[in-house]
């Protein structure tokens, strides 16, 4: 084992009560080698500023480094993107992704209605709601970290990280429908029917032969901005998915199935949005799959994060499903297992499920 290809995956866990997030670190290379060793390190988000604080803690101790050599951040959600300062402000960083809206503001002022909004006023009105995005990028200006803009067909280390989504195109439909723009001239079909209405739950039945998922999850423009990554390394892929919607998760479908790339033999999804039903389809479904499927979710997000509807889906496709519920999940590949972890528990299948 010592000279093999080697990675692990910590899903780290982001609030103690309803609110949750995301936050995800990656360390790869020649992990158990005493003559030739080497290591990269990833973090995408960082979940809010205190789990900003057990990343550093986490990559110090565990990874045994002071270095990150990727940053992504999926998109500018607080519960995303908090914890990110607090990885530049205490690490090494080398390199950061982050969707930054103002280098777009020229193209979209006709989409607006208010015709006094200039270039530079939309500019600082986005920087201004987007104030934590602002300060990433920033810190990394003033620490001379490189800045990229992850959009479809950026990689990394030769293609270890791919970006699959968004697209440009995709991302600057979704961008006058964000909830800091001025309001738009024309609603998109993609942010046109989305509510913030809370859902009233009822149980209703289901059954390995019975599925109530379909095809109508709607979320937000945010989130469907979302970066979707594949993690390709030692033979293995896993998919990051942010937050993402199901326009987007087609999307990406449709990108990498034209690209040769199946998403249909993963080693791990990452289930978006905490494990929401509004997030995934059938179809979806359908075409990315893997051996598991992990989910971020806080200790009380019960009965929507994770949805047992979600979570009955993957079990029905051949997917063991693992939450976070305020541990730390590891998943490794060519790696010994670390002192004082245990073995992670699936999410058992349900008979009932939310309406």
């Amino acid at each position: 084992m010592s000279e093999e290809l080697a990675f692990e995956i910590d899903f780290h866990p982001v609030g103690d009560g309803e609110k949750g997030g995301d936050a995800i670190t990656i360390q790869y290379g020649r992990l158990n080698s005493t003559y030739n060793h080497s290591q990269k390190v990833i973090v995408i988000d960082g979940g809010t500023l205190a789990s900003g604080e057990k990343i550093v803690e986490h990559i110090k101790t565990v990874y045994n480094t002071d270095t990150v050599d990727l940053i992504i951040n999926t998109h500018p959600d607080n519960d995303h993107c908090s914890g990110l300062r607090e990885v530049i402000n205490n690490l090494k960083v080398k390199e950061i992704w982050v969707h930054r809206p103002w280098l777009s503001s020229n193209e979209f002022l006709s989409m607006f209605k208010d015709g006094r909004i200039t270039s530079n006023s939309l500019k600082e009105k986005l920087k201004d709601a987007l104030n934590i995005v602002s300060e990433i990028e920033s810190l990394a200006k003033s620490k001379r970290i490189i800045l990229r803009e992850p959009f479809t067909g950026l990689t990394f280390d030769d293609g270890v990280i791919t970006v699959l989504g968004p697209t440009q195109d995709f991302y600057k439909e979704l961008l006058p429908q964000f909830r800091c723009a001025p309001e738009p001239v024309n609603e998109s079909l993609l942010s046109k029917a989305f509510s913030a209405v809370k859902d009233t739950v009822q149980m209703i039945a289901e059954a390995m032969h019975i599925e109530t998922l379909d095809e109508s999850g709607e979320t937000s423009p945010e989130n469907n901005s979302s970066v979707v990554s594949l993690f390709s390394y030692a033979g293995q892929k896993v998919l990051f998915t942010g937050d993402a919607g199901i326009p987007a998760l087609k999307s990406v479908i449709e990108k990498a199935s034209y690209n040769g790339i199946q998403l249909n033999n993963l080693h791990m999804l990452q289930v978006p949005h905490h494990g929401s039903k509004r997030n995934v389809s059938p179809s979806v479904l359908n075409s990315i799959k893997g051996q598991s499927a992990y989910i971020s979710c806080p200790m009380k997000g019960d009965p929507k994060h994770p949805a047992k509807k979600v979570t009955n889906a993957l079990i029905r496709r051949n997917m063991q499903p693992f939450h976070t519920k305020g541990n730390i999940l590891c998943r490794k590949h060519n790696t010994h297992d670390r002192v004082g972890y245990s073995s992670a528990t699936p999410i058992p299948f349900y008979d009932q499920v939310e309406e």
